[in-house]
């Protein structure tokens, strides 16, 4: 369900550069951090940079996958409602006039993160100009200010007090000017798969620096989604192991047509598989029915469970300390990427590490290119739809949403 909070604001489309007395106005989607089908567009009013180093992005297009739902689904545990808080002092988007007057974050409300493009439209420092395009994480709207540090010749970061104690990995802006990798006719296919493939590619990385924990294959849930596909294609590029997709029904023939699975079955097919092969399950679904399937199945074969998304809303498996340890086999542990990227910066040095991944995302859009149409979204009435089919996983996997609000 959408709110729609009317308010007399200007569309930033029509006025994306307005003078310094007037605060530049937009839009934002956010929804119920308690209830992630609850969704609200909006009004989003931003002063001008008045503060050194203060810096106004206008937002021009951002993609919206699966990935993104689970961003909401672990936003407390992980801290991503904290990258964009809903402060109503601010950013006057709620109902409420009383929390007009308090700067803590929205208890009831969140952004979530997604991936795009956004464009310089007010700056309050010398070395990042008024017109620089930059690529990143920005909140689902049309404006957010940041305060800009750590800037170089590659890119800046945002340094606000609320960014304290979260990985710097996703408040880095890429400066699209300076970055070695960047082609303008790949920017929609980036901001669709950039963020998740670079999750599937650590999360293979991470297998074999661990020598795979002595596992002969992979299991991998969800597998028509997009991060799903993402790692099997990383996986085939490593060729070390093979690759097992588990999917509904409804998506064998897409996941068999993509050609980077070994195997493709349903998940009613579980048990039909050798429960003596050493497995590794990077587990996509987040399905309590599911993980509980493959646990007693493959038992102590099970040599290691990875956790990242959850597709499956409806069985959501929620596990901590004091019943983790119920299932056998490996215990469940939720992958995140920030930890092997820092690693592996630390083993191999900053550009070889964006070097390796860079080159092989390029090879993987061009393998989305063959698979993956892209759909552009600018009608802010038809955003929430395509949410919620997101978030039921009733998306259309053949199908990229790229989204302006």
């Amino acid at each position: 369900m959408t709110i729609n909070i009317e308010s007399k604001t200007l569309h930033p489309s029509t006025a994306p550069q307005l003078a310094d007395s007037l605060p530049i106005n937009g839009h934002v989607f956010e929804v119920k951090k308690k209830d992630l089908g609850t969704t609200r567009i909006a009004p989003l009013s931003i002063t001008q940079t008045t503060t050194e180093n203060e810096v106004v992005l206008k937002i021009e297009k951002f993609a919206l996958t699966a990935n993104n739902i689970s961003y909401g689904i672990g936003g407390e545990a992980l801290g991503y409602w904290r990258f964009f808080p809903v402060h109503n002092i601010e950013n006057t988007t709620s109902l409420s006039h009383n929390d007009l007057h308090s700067n803590q974050p929205d208890p009831h409300w969140g952004r979530l993160p997604v991936m795009g493009y956004a464009q310089v439209i007010s700056s309050n420092t010398e070395e990042i100009s008024v017109g620089e395009r930059v690529w990143g994480f920005f909140p689902m709207a049309s404006h957010v200010k940041i305060t800009a540090g750590k800037i170089n010749k590659l890119s800046f970061s945002d340094v606000s007090t609320h960014r304290k104690g979260l990985p710097p990995l996703y408040a880095a802006f890429d400066r699209v000017k300076n970055n070695p990798f960047y082609q303008p006719q790949n920017e929609d296919y980036e901001m669709l798969v950039r963020g998740l493939f670079t999750t599937s590619w650590l999360v293979d990385d991470f297998m074999d620096d661990n020598a795979y924990f002595n596992a002969f294959q992979y299991l991998i849930t969800s597998a028509s989604s997009k991060t799903s596909i993402a790692l099997a294609f990383a996986i085939q590029q490593r060729g070390k192991l093979p690759s097992i997709g588990i999917t509904s029904p409804s998506n064998v023939d897409f996941v068999n047509s993509l050609g980077c699975y070994d195997q493709v079955i349903t998940y009613d097919d579980v048990a039909s598989l050798s429960a003596e092969t050493p497995s590794i399950l990077v587990d996509m679904a987040g399905s309590a029915t599911t993980l509980a399937k493959i646990h007693h199945h493959f038992n102590k074969q099970l040599r290691y469970s990875c956790r990242i998304g959850a597709t499956h809303h409806a069985d959501l498996a929620m596990l901590d300390a004091d019943n983790q340890h119920e299932l056998p086999g490996a215990v469940p542990t939720f992958f995140f990427a920030p930890t092997q990227f820092e690693k592996r910066k630390n083993d191999w040095g900053v550009d070889q590490l964006m070097l390796s991944i860079g080159k092989a995302l390029h090879q993987y859009i061009d393998f989305c290119r063959t698979n993956i149409a892209i759909q552009h979204t600018t009608n802010t009435s038809h955003i929430d739809e395509i949410y919620q089919q997101v978030l039921s996983g009733t998306a259309d996997a053949s199908i990229g949403q790229i989204i302006t609000l």
